[in-house]
């Protein structure tokens, strides 16, 4: 038995008898809501659902999005001042924080070198020095060393250490004997080598905190800390010159000092150890140390002004 046509409403018969007229296929029941599906579907769907339910998505819809809008016009909140202070104050009540002399000492920990030296025989020349040892600050990429004069003087060869450990070879290029100042030239570099950051002494005032780095009897890098006791100080002994304009510090410095930097807060260098007050015969550190200004320095090396 043969079925009928699924969209047409006219007899297998009609169209055997050939009836001229065009069969007018007429849409399933269902094929309006298929060619319409959107508004109509959301309402009978509705529909369907209990009051309650509908009501409650269509809350929740709502919510979201003026949650949405809401939250992206919202405008980010503003820090006060007492937000700021407080979260400082916190801060420095929960965390370890290095001391200022500390951090001054790690920026220039890297141009501070050891110097040493020597006779023909390359034995310290102990007996000719303070104590066999003294104390530089590396202030170019080239290998520029500041020192004291009185450290190299009369020594046949100098050595000197860097902060990495590698040892060379230095040559004298510029002494500054009123100042007591030496300037000289690594022949050997390392390849990270870090000049030091030159600063100013004329920013200085009594009571400024100062940092002194070297090699006191030939232990360090040692790193002491003071305040700045007096400027524009004098200094002479009965077999040196007087030594002018030099800063007084009551950071401390023994034999092995000579040479090194005094640095500022910011690990800058102000000036270069040059000597200390011995009332007596002890040749220790009694509570004053006189630097060479850098602008004093700078003279010997021609980098001045700074």
């Amino acid at each position: 038995m043969k079925r009928a046509a699924l969209y047409s409403r006219k007899s297998t018969a009609a169209r055997a008898e050939g009836v001229s007229q065009a069969s007018v296929a007429a849409p399933h029941p269902g094929a309006e809501r298929h060619g319409s599906f959107g508004i109509q579907s959301i309402r009978e769907g509705f529909a369907r659902w209990p009051l309650g339910v509908a009501f409650l998505l269509c809350a929740l819809l709502a919510a979201s999005l003026i949650w949405a809008f809401t939250r992206q016009g919202a405008a980010p909140q503003r820090l006060t001042q007492d937000d700021i202070n407080a979260a400082v104050l916190h801060a420095l009540n929960t965390q370890d924080l290095p001391s200022r002399a500390a951090r001054a000492a790690q920026l220039i920990a890297p141009s501070v070198v050891r110097v040493r030296p020597q006779d023909e025989s390359t034995q310290d020349i102990s007996k000719l020095q303070d104590s066999g040892v003294g104390s530089g600050v590396v202030i170019s990429e080239d290998g520029v060393i500041l020192t004291n004069l009185h450290v190299v003087q009369g020594a046949k060869r100098i050595k000197v250490t860097f902060a990495d450990g590698m040892e060379s070879e230095a040559q004298v290029i510029g002494v500054q004997p009123e100042n007591d100042l030496a300037v000289i030239k690594a022949l050997r570099l390392p390849d990270d080598l870090q000049p030091a950051v030159l600063g100013s002494s004329q920013n200085l005032q009594p009571g400024d905190e100062v940092v002194a780095v070297g090699f006191p009897f030939g232990i360090g890098p040692s790193v002491s800390a003071g305040v700045v006791s007096g400027l524009n100080r004098q200094f002479g002994s009965h077999d040196k010159p007087v030594m002018r304009g030099l800063i007084q510090a009551d950071a401390a410095a023994n034999p092995g000092n000579s040479g090194g930097p005094l640095i500022n807060m910011s690990g800058e260098v102000v000036g270069i150890v040059t000597a200390i007050l011995n009332p007596g015969s002890a040749r220790t550190f009694i509570g004053i140390m006189f630097a060479a200004t850098i602008e004093s320095a700078g003279g010997g090396v021609g980098m001045s002004p700074f």
